[in-house]
């Protein structure tokens, strides 16, 4: 049974964002593009693959297969790509790093290195949560990519941290634990709280952190943006939680409290991952190579 690899991309995306415009605007194409390479698809392999639910879709049974072998493939066909493209050196090529949202601002220094370095070669930035990031580098579909340890998609993947910062609670001034420099999660267990949504590795950890000391947490609103909740956590509405480096850009500074997480003591720990034993272009290499130059090693001393 023939499978164009295109269709089978288009389908994949499709299936992964569960929307045929989302898919579409990510794959710089018309949805009607979208809609005819997966119409394809389907009757190469001859059931159906979605279920058309509105403006979302669902795998089928069937479609549910074809997406985790389509993703296998699709990341064999990556790498046999790389591959040849890599032999002509660092030269030319191009390279994609996933870089969960909160982490971005990290990599600017890194970047302009990287640019200066190696101007003929192409970076791109694709910003996707760390269990994404994760999952596509464990797939193929990305080679290397930063996420917040531990990693969660098995031991599999290999990790160079570079950055380590522990966890603060951001609140209002008025809030019942402000009066310290530190404080506990015991002494949040009544408190509102707004938090990341549960995309994002912090809230995972936050909510493990709950769970074995027996707290069930108030959340009382949770956002995609961090500054989003440090308003919230100004107009007295719950208290936050952010990594270190955060509160040097908080607008709404002498309307909050901040205190250092202890008890337990939480930190946020930032690395670089990717699959070893599989080959590692040579562009790759060069990214963890400045990344260790530039960004290596830089933990919090506070």
């Amino acid at each position: 049974m023939p499978i164009d690899i295109r269709a089978l991309r288009y389908f994949v995306e499709t299936a992964r964002l569960r929307s045929f415009t989302q898919a579409a605007t990510s794959l710089f194409v018309t949805q009607s593009t979208i809609s005819k390479m997966v119409r394809q698809l389907e009757d190469e392999v001859g059931q159906p693959l979605l279920i058309r639910e509105g403006k979302t879709v669902r795998l089928t049974d069937v479609g549910r297969v074809v997406y985790d072998r389509g993703q296998e493939a699709l990341g064999v066909v990556h790498r046999l790509t790389l591959e040849v493209a890599d032999l002509s050196s660092l030269g030319r090529g191009q390279l994609t790093v996933g870089i969960p949202p909160m982490v971005n601002l990290f990599f600017s220094p890194a970047v302009s290195a990287f640019r200066k370095r190696y101007p003929n070669l192409e970076l791109s930035l694709a910003e996707h949560g760390g269990h994404l990031v994760e999952q596509m580098v464990a797939s193929g579909e990305l080679e290397v990519g930063a996420t917040v340890l531990p990693v969660d998609s098995g031991p599999e993947l290999a990790t160079q941290p570079f950055a380590k910062y522990p966890i603060w609670a951001v609140g209002p001034r008025k809030a019942p634990w402000a009066r310290g420099k530190t404080v506990s999660l015991a002494a949040l267990s009544d408190e509102p709280l707004v938090l990341l949504t549960e995309a994002f590795s912090l809230t995972h950890k936050l909510r493990q952190a709950f769970l074995e000391a027996r707290i069930e947490p108030r959340v009382v609103a949770q956002s995609g943006h961090w500054d989003f909740l440090a308003s919230m956590a100004a107009a007295g509405l719950g208290t936050t939680f952010l990594p270190e480096p955060f509160l040097a850009r908080l607008q709404d500074r002498d309307t909050l409290a901040v205190a250092r997480l202890t008890e337990p003591a939480m930190d946020w720990a930032l690395a670089h991952t990717w699959l070893p034993g599989r080959y590692l272009s040579h562009a790759a290499r060069a990214w963890l190579a400045v990344c260790d130059e530039v960004l290596g090693g830089k933990e919090a001393s506070s």
